[in-house]
């Protein structure tokens, strides 16, 4: 169904493909051993964010720049790293690629592609851009500028987790397994691509104005 959405939206020329967009999610699972088998699900694992851990499932996508619509996705354990999963989630026609400081390294990953590989275009790390905080140079207020409009353009990719775990209320897994789960999220997310699809139309036509 995913599959047969995103061909109907890119008949419709709605997939660019000029670039992707990559970002990953955790989804939380519960940690309750008051079940059948006594034991936590042995596919999720956990993962630290910030100085909080989580344990659950890592919901990976890949992006349109311009359109916003999801054209690969992939769900993983809570303990897979960002980058590792980035190469997957590139349909190979994208000349650049976006991320925030989670794909430092990116474009040294044995799995991109090693003809025509696409430009990383990955923010700082989050450390070293506050440094930049307390830096008046102009060096420094043209990174910090290049920052927030990196960070505009990577905002697209947010909007389809917040249509994932808000809108369709999809914030914590439901089932036990990766496979479950995999086939609920691919489902909802065609559903949002329909939406945001149907959205980025209107949009353009109100822009034209017909």
């Amino acid at each position: 169904m995913f599959q047969a959405i995103n061909q109907t939206l890119a008949d419709r020329g709605l997939f660019l493909k000029a670039g992707t967009i990559v970002d990953a999610s955790l989804i939380a699972a519960p940690t309750s051993t008051k079940n059948q088998s006594q034991s936590r699900d042995p596919e999720m694992h956990a993962s630290k964010k910030g100085n909080q851990w989580f344990f659950g499932s890592k919901f990976h996508i890949g992006v349109d720049h311009e359109t916003g619509l999801v054209h690969t996705l992939k769900v993983t354990s809570g303990n897979v790293s960002d980058v590792a999963e980035a190469a997957h989630l590139l349909h190979g026609e994208e000349q650049f690629v976006h991320g925030d400081a989670g794909y430092q390294g990116l474009e040294k990953r044995p799995e991109m592609p090693a003809d025509n590989p696409p430009t990383c275009v990955v923010a700082m790390r989050p450390g070293k851009l506050r440094k930049l905080s307390n830096d008046d140079s102009e060096q420094a207020q043209l990174l910090r500028a290049a920052a927030r409009e990196l960070a505009s353009r990577r905002a697209k990719v947010e909007h389809v987790f917040r249509d994932i775990k808000i809108r369709f209320g999809y914030a914590k897994n439901r089932y036990r397994g990766l496979a479950k789960n995999t086939a609920r999220l691919t489902f909802l997310t065609a559903i949002a691509n329909v939406l945001r699809g149907d959205a980025y139309e209107r949009r353009c036509l109100m822009a034209s104005g017909i």
